[in-house]
């Protein structure tokens, strides 16, 4: 574990090979007492690193943990998702209900709460599997025997029902499936889509009326998984694109024809009389090759689907490259004035060293220092943003808000991200006022390790 990271698993997502944990944890400025609860944050991080078969979407998961309590930084931690893989390389038992066959993986993409339990998530037909509060593993989860088959990476909670919608794909299906998990944790609600063609849906989008579904060029391959190659996923050129609205509570979906594009990622959608207004990062084109970086970038954009006319207006919002968008969690579904993202630079900047020091796994230091990367705010009122802007060496990935209790605006409450800090040669978890993203942090929880590059996070606030 010691050798250099193979493509792409090098630069800002340099593996970690230590499981830690620490306790009280030092902490530049003030933590806000009412933030109670758990920031935590998914990723791949492969257990070979120089393994030539991976790829950025592969790697075992790792998930990262801050525990925060009455304005103290209680403990970090960070630990891999078991699969029956994983305990098998980590010389421990396997968990219970993990697979030995290939339908048995290790989450690497999302970590969310819900009805009081933690799961680690990945799409493409897999199991969400369940975690301690202190994130270790329990095993593979199905909803106790209600989930069907495989789960989502991005589903989204209802604010107003306490709903846990998803959009299901996979590769041995014809179909991708809406599913509904009530707020006591079961799956309550199935509908099968028919999907010859199988498409990948990566994200979707939720309004009050609909599940808004995007059937774009990127298919899962069934050649590519028969022969077991790194990525199912491949843009089929000359495919049309379409964005679909599934009514709530209904079976048949209306489509409507769009430009060809690749979406990884909804900021939001939500309902204006006839229309359905659904911003999301655009992406060209997407899954030419197995790298990322032979790709296009992507821009913020705005589509507004007129239900009486059929028609859809595309609009560019922003032409800065950007991604893992987020809103205030409570407008879910609802109009939002404000929406928050991660820039992402040249992913030649992603996948130089990560300016560390020495014996951090850095590698390829002759590309230079990684570019700083920012965190943006939108005002979509008034077509303006602030940017907060980290500083070479510095990275960091999605920015998760954090409302506050007696919020009396939307934006009241905080941004919360992992930021790199190339001096220390380790992470910090950044507190930022989002109506003050430009402003000195809240605070800072200094962490004692690297926190790689990874994927999705969220808070999990402590019961009330």
């Amino acid at each position: 574990m010691t050798t250099p990271a193979a493509e792409p698993f090098r630069g800002a997502f340099t593996p970690v090979t230590e499981e830690v944990t620490a306790f009280d944890l030092s902490v530049t400025g003030t933590l806000p007492p009412e933030l109670t609860g758990r920031y935590v944050r998914n990723g791949p991080n492969p257990l070979v690193p120089d393994d030539p078969r991976n790829h950025l979407f592969l790697g075992e998961g790792m998930v990262h943990g801050v525990r925060l309590r009455d304005g103290r930084a209680e403990w970090y931690r960070n630990r891999w998702v078991r699969s029956a893989g994983v305990s098998k390389v980590l010389g421990e038992r396997r968990r219970r209900g993990a697979a030995v066959a290939r339908a048995d993986i290790s989450p690497n993409t999302h970590v969310i709460g819900h009805a009081g339990r933690t799961f680690a998530l990945i799409e493409s037909g897999f199991r969400p599997y369940e975690l301690t509060e202190e994130l270790d593993t329990l095993g593979p989860c199905d909803f106790q025997g209600s989930l069907p088959a495989g789960f989502t990476a991005h589903p989204k909670l209802d604010p107003v029902t306490g709903e846990l919608h998803a959009v299901a794909h996979a590769t041995r299906f014809a179909f991708v499936q809406h599913l509904v998990v009530s707020p006591d944790g079961l799956v309550k609600r199935i509908v099968n889509i028919p999907a010859p063609h199988r498409p990948v849906m990566h994200d979707f989008g939720l309004t009050e009326r609909y599940v808004v579904l995007y059937d774009l060029p990127v298919v899962n391959s069934l050649a590519a998984a028969a022969a077991r190659e790194q990525s199912v996923y491949s843009w089929e050129e000359g495919r049309s694109a379409r964005v679909g609205l599934l009514p709530r509570g209904g079976t048949e979906v209306r489509w409507f024809e769009i430009e060809p594009c690749w979406v990884f990622h909804t900021l939001n959608a939500y309902d204006d009389g006839d229309r359905v207004v659904i911003d999301v990062v655009r992406y060209p084109r997407m899954f030419g090759d197995l790298r990322l970086d032979g790709n296009s970038l992507p821009t913020l954009d705005r589509w507004v689907v007129d239900t009486v006319s059929g028609k859809v207006t595309e609009t560019r919002i922003d032409d800065r490259p950007q991604e893992f968008p987020n809103v205030n969690p409570a407008l879910v579904g609802a109009p939002h004035r404000y929406g928050y993202a991660a820039t992402v630079p040249d992913m030649h900047d992603y996948f130089g060293p990560y300016a560390g020091p020495a014996g951090h796994g850095a590698a390829d230091l002759e590309r230079g220092p990684v570019a700083g990367h920012a965190l943006i705010k939108h005002d979509f009122a008034h077509g303006t943003a602030q940017v907060r802007e980290f500083g070479a060496g510095h990275y960091t990935g999605e920015p998760v808000f954090v409302p506050s209790a007696a919020a009396d605006g939307e934006d009241d409450g905080w941004l919360l991200a992992y930021v790199h800090d190339p001096v220390r040669g380790a992470s910090d978890l950044v507190v930022l006022s989002a109506q003050d993203v430009t402003g000195e942090p809240v605070a800072t929880v200094h962490l004692p390790v690297r926190v790689p590059l990874g994927f999705h996070g969220s808070w999990i606030p402590d019961p009330s």
